[in-house]
């Protein structure tokens, strides 16, 4: 599970990611939580034996309940008493804008041909209720005001330990350029992903639109999509984009970005790696200080950020994500 909840108002300096995996294969399952505010970066985390209940879809403080399938999810952390310092607490009912759409396989090979990710997603935006406590604020979360997309992915991942390279290791990479724009309107959400290797080729790429109609909702493919950057001067954050597909011109401000791979696990952490064992059941909170160099050049990888999105003079809101190496 993927979820990130944004509010409209980007004054509101918050921005608020969670996920939680099932890994059968290594017998884990962890979670986790990360929000920006205030010029700090916050994660709380918590992994598990997984057992043989793959219906257990708690982890330690974390839990996620499906009301209704496809349509209402409710979010729990419940405030974790770890000895740190940091405090982050939710509990968050979702509800889908409209039905999920099945993203394209996913499928990436090394540099000896290899396949090490083989993967699919439903993706879907909507919007929030609840309240949402980092510190000693509490933020009233109602879905006029808060919305968000979700995922839920399924397949092959290089999760846990790292296999060992072999020959890989000394060959050059194919580049992992990425972008994924997922956005809501209140007529329609938009959804574009694109992977393209350093020689430009593409492993992965759609771009489609749902339309809310009162007799039902539509789906309609918008063609290949490309973009263009600019990025702010020290080439670490996206500060404008234009994303086209076909007839469709999204102007995208991403306004709050957060480096989702740091303190997650989500892939570049040593000590804490998505589907890594380490212990029958861990929950930790850790937190980094933007506003200090240090803190800031802990800081690479993956970005997620919340954007304003602009469709023919409507305006919608969502993630724009983006990593490229």
């Amino acid at each position: 599970y993927y979820f990130n909840c944004l509010p409209l108002d980007p004054d509101e300096d918050l921005f608020l990611i969670m996920g939680m995996g099932q890994y059968p294969n290594l017998g884990v399952a962890d979670a986790f939580a990360v929000v920006v505010h205030d010029g700090v970066h916050r994660v709380v985390r918590a992994s598990r034996a997984l057992g043989l209940d793959r219906m257990d879809t708690t982890v330690g403080p974390f839990s996620v309940a499906v009301i209704q399938g496809l349509q209402e999810l409710r979010c729990r952390l419940d405030a974790a008493d770890t000895g740190d310092a940091t405090t982050l607490a939710f509990d968050l009912t979702w509800t889908g804008a409209q039905h999920p759409i099945e993203e394209p396989p996913h499928r990436v090979r090394d540099a000896v041909g290899r396949i090490y990710l083989d993967a699919c997603r439903m993706a879907q935006m909507g919007g929030w209720s609840g309240s949402i406590t980092v510190g000693d604020r509490t933020w009233d979360v109602t879905p006029d005001a808060w919305w968000g997309s979700r995922d839920r992915s399924w397949g092959i991942r290089p999760s846990g330990e790292p296999e060992p390279p072999g020959i890989t290791a000394h060959l050059p990479g194919d580049g992992f350029n990425w972008l994924y724009a997922p956005a809501r309107f209140e007529d329609q959400s938009v959804f574009v992903i694109c992977q393209t290797r350093n020689d430009g080729s593409r492993v992965l790429e759609e771009a489609v639109r749902v339309w809310r109609r009162p007799d039902g909702e539509g789906v309609e493919h918008l063609g290949r999509p490309e973009y263009e950057l600019t990025w702010d001067d020290d080439h670490r954050f996206v500060v404008h984009a234009v994303v086209r597909a076909g007839r469709l011109e999204l102007d995208v401000r991403p306004w709050r970005p957060i480096h989702l791979g740091v303190g997650t696990g989500y892939g570049f952490d040593a000590e804490w790696r998505n589907g890594r064992y380490v212990g029958d059941l861990v929950v930790q909170e850790r937190a980094w200080d933007l506003r200090t160099e240090e803190g800031r050049a802990a800081m690479w990888g993956i970005v997620d950020a919340a954007a304003t999105f602009t469709l023919d003079g409507a305006v919608g809101h969502g993630l724009f994500e983006y990593l490229f190496l």
